[in-house]
């Protein structure tokens, strides 16, 4: 929630660096081990003050970790990180007023109601605009007199949401924060999310799902195995992306059609047959610039030419899955 707690004093070694003041947050080699095992394996990224920034993985990829780190939930064994310009292990109550924060484990119990529990809420965060808690409950579709205990999964989420969001803070943490939410009521939350970037509000936000990130962010981090694979804003990953194509042509065999297309950078899983009207049909994928792809076509006789919208999706699970993969700035895990 808004209330970041203070961890014990660090373990690790410090990072002196200068923070840089456009940036509203900077984390340098952050590494973390849980007794043998290594959660965090030097995870480095800078965040833009007023930006969205996007950081996605499969789970155990270390997106809790790094957002826990960077509250000072928890200490790193090595690395530094600064928030809103101050380092995170001296977070104190002012730094944490400035700051919205979701968790990924929301518990929320209580026979009190979430009106009460978030009035507890404002004396931790600072002060809120008048009727601010009351709108943002209006757009979730959610019953503030109603007792916690007796949310759905999907309200109490909500609930989480509403705190965090309800003092306009400079920057927002948010892990997993759909989760739960029916389509409608995720596509609220990118509406406010949209918001707060058009506010001046920086948006530091977790998920799984591809396409949440894309309509969200700005930038997208891709975590796997407590590193980082790329990071890249949507654009540039979606023109990285995988497109599966289809077409149909004629006066040419299917071995002259492949010596054709299989050169070209980008082409995959090429297959080339002649169907029973005598024409040459391929199909394949295709990734990175399509103008090679378009130039090499030029004067053939096409009947039938599908080029499907890259799919984004696909192109991110590879770079989960596939060892030492690289992103579209070249970074590699």
């Amino acid at each position: 929630m808004s209330h970041v707690g203070t961890a014990e004093a660090p373990q690790g070694r410090g990072v002196a660096s200068v923070a840089d003041p456009d940036a509203a947050i900077e984390a340098v080699d952050l590494v973390k081990k849980f007794g043998t095992s290594l959660a965090l394996a030097g995870v480095s990224f800078s965040v833009p003050r007023g930006s969205v920034f996007g950081v996605i993985g499969p789970n155990g990829a270390g997106k809790t970790t790094t957002m826990r780190a960077l509250l000072d939930i928890i200490r790193v064994t090595s690395g530094r990180a600064t928030v809103l310009g101050t380092d995170s292990r001296n977070a104190g109550p002012e730094l944490r007023r400035r700051i919205g924060y979701l968790p990924g484990e929301l518990i929320l119990e209580g026979r009190t109601s979430g009106r009460r529990l978030l009035k507890h809420y404002v004396d931790i965060s600072g002060p809120v605009p008048r009727g601010k808690i009351d709108e943002l409950a209006e757009r979730f579709g959610l019953d503030l007199d109603r007792p916690v205990r007796k949310l759905s999964k999907g309200n109490k989420q909500k609930l989480g949401i509403v705190q965090a969001f309800m003092h306009q803070p400079e920057l927002l943490v948010l892990d997993e924060p759909t989760s739960g939410l029916d389509p409608l009521m995720q596509q609220e939350f990118l509406g406010l999310v949209s918001e707060a970037r058009e506010a001046g509000q920086t948006v530091f936000l977790s998920s799984h799902v591809i396409s949440e990130i894309q309509q969200a962010a700005d930038v997208v981090a891709i975590l796997r195995g407590g590193k980082i694979v790329t990071i890249a804003s949507v654009e540039e990953l979606r023109q990285s992306a995988i497109r599966h194509l289809r077409m149909m042509v004629t006066g040419v065999s299917p071995a002259e059609l492949r010596a054709l297309l299989a050169p070209l950078d980008g082409v995959g899983n090429l297959e080339c047959t002649r169907n029973s009207a005598g024409t040459t049909e391929a199909t394949a994928t295709l990734g990175g610039e399509i103008r090679p792809f378009i130039q090499a076509i030029s004067t053939l006789a096409l009947t039938d030419l599908v080029l499907e919208e890259p799919d984004l999706e696909e192109s991110v699970l590879r770079l989960y899955t596939v060892p030492n993969a690289a992103g579209p700035n070249g970074d590699v895990s």
